[in-house]
């Protein structure tokens, strides 16, 4: 089951769980932003994939919550580039 994880790695905004936010098979989690304009679609972390989160049907929030441990990027995230 995914964690749903609460925030984005590289931004820390927070990403509710039904938030628009994007993953890889290993639920690195990004924001929209971060995931198209600083990451391209690919995760930096295992160079996968980045795909849109499913969200959780919220009758079913209660029995399976979503994580509440914020995951951070060890390395700093650099900025987005200006246009």
């Amino acid at each position: 089951m995914l964690e749903l994880r609460p925030n984005c790695e590289c931004c820390d905004r927070d990403l509710p769980p039904d938030a628009e936010a994007w993953i890889c098979s290993f639920e690195c989690t990004w924001c929209p932003t971060c995931a198209d304009e600083v990451w391209h679609g690919v995760c930096p972390n295992c160079g996968g994939e980045l795909v849109r989160r499913p969200v959780r049907p919220a009758g079913k929030l209660a029995a399976n919550p979503p994580s509440t441990k914020r995951i951070y990027r060890a390395e700093p995230c650099p900025p987005v580039a200006a246009e």
